[in-house]
């Protein structure tokens, strides 16, 4: 742990030592429970035998709930292989695709929150850190092994209609676990957001400093503004948009020099539980790298066959049209909502195909706590490659 992370870590130590003298016992805690069984397959060229994963995530934690105005919240995580037939990035089975879903037991999050100041809310420790829609920072939900941060978080709604947030970034523990060599990063980031609701939208901007201490060409400077919104009239179809652009350059001990940008716009309808949307997202290429966000939760992003998790160092153009469905009163269950979105990918830079795919998914709530989800991804790339790929996901929810 860096040098003034543990500062304030003894900072925080004192505070709740002082805070909690003579404090009444926890009056409501509450135990979280979340797990997840999920079967995936991946068949992909190159590979003479496809991946089987049978996998099992658990976590076990408690939230003390408010204390003095101090909340504590504790919780484990464990992966588990049942069918083991794939490369988790740790188990040495390279004749198979991978399944980064990799065997650990790990303490999620250990984070203490003080909500004592007007209009301020304070958290230290490790935490769940999902930024916006997780372009450039999330928890790569998707995967067993969340992605957590030890960080310190600060957010105040002290002026109407404006949110802010300040976050220094201590360490990034990420999906691949203490066994593999970059499952965990150190940092030295600064983050910092702000969102502004108008009558006819939110506009948002955003810094991203991060200085990566173990990966120095990971290092980046970020910039960015956002602006979206939603058009309502009385039996019309609700019409949304949203409009970004971002600015990457090299920061702190990143020997590289680049100077790259991001675009992406969208424009959707909705009615009655049915939408659609269409959408780009340019990334760009010097030739050298392309624009990266290797904090975000990148599977929500060009695709679910993950292809792309790299941007390509001639950069990628994807052009996206996605259509949905939302049943309220299904046959069973709960809830039902289906979706599928077609992607076309070309280089940035210079051009080319880079292949297409189709993603399809299927959510089913069958009560309060249970999900079921199918889920497939089917990639088709140039001739010059990345390779095809189909992926198959079906998962078991239990949460608490």
């Amino acid at each position: 742990m860096s040098r003034p992370f543990l500062q304030i870590s003894r900072l925080a130590g004192g505070l709740v030592l002082a805070a909690s003298s003579g404090a009444p016992a926890l009056a409501d805690p509450e135990f979280l429970i979340d797990a997840r069984l999920r079967y995936e397959s991946v068949d992909q060229d190159g590979f003479a035998d496809s991946a089987q994963a049978l996998t099992l995530r658990t976590r076990f934690g408690i939230d003390s709930g408010p204390m003095n105005g101090f909340r504590f919240l504790v919780e484990g995580e464990n992966v588990l292989h049942l069918v083991d037939d794939f490369n988790s990035t740790t188990n040495g089975q390279t004749g198979f695709p991978v399944v980064a879903d990799p065997e650990e037991t790990e303490l999620n999050r250990a984070q203490l929150t003080y909500t004592g100041l007007d209009d301020t809310t304070l958290t230290l420790g490790r935490q769940r850190v999902i930024l916006g829609d997780a372009r450039y920072v999330g928890n790569v939900g998707f995967r067993q092994n969340e992605q957590t941060f030890d960080a310190l978080r600060l957010s105040f709604e002290g002026v109407q209609n404006l949110t802010l947030n300040y976050l220094y970034l201590d360490r990034v523990n990420r999906i691949f676990g203490d066994d593999h060599p970059a499952g965990e990063w150190d940092l030295d980031g600064h983050v910092v957001t702000a969102e502004f609701a108008a009558p006819a939208g939110r506009l948002s901007g955003f810094a991203y400093l991060i200085d990566n201490q173990d990966i120095a060409a990971l290092s980046s400077a970020t910039f960015g503004a956002r602006w979206q919104g939603e058009i309502l009239r009385e039996g019309s179809p609700v019409f949304g948009y949203f409009a970004e652009y971002a600015h990457q350059t090299d920061y702190g001990d990143n020997p590289a020099s680049f100077d790259l940008g991001l675009f992406r716009a969208q424009a959707s309808l909705s009615q009655n539980g049915i939408s659609g949307a269409a959408g780009f997202e340019i990334l760009e290429g010097d030739g050298a790298r392309g624009f990266a966000t290797p904090l975000a939760t990148l599977h929500a992003f060009q695709g679910w066959a993950d292809v792309f998790l790299a941007t390509p160092p001639s950069g990628i153009r994807d052009l996206y049209i996605r259509g949905g469905w939302t049943v309220s009163d299904p046959v069973f269950g709960q809830g039902l909502s289906l979706a599928a979105v077609y992607h076309d990918f070309e280089a940035e830079s210079g051009g080319g195909s880079l292949g297409s795919e189709i993603d399809l998914v299927a959510t089913s709530r069958l009560t309060e706590h249970v999900s079921l989800q199918f889920k497939a991804a089917f990639y088709d790339g140039p001739d010059n490659g990345p390779a095809d790929r189909n992926k198959l996901w079906i998962a078991l929810t239990v949460t608490r």
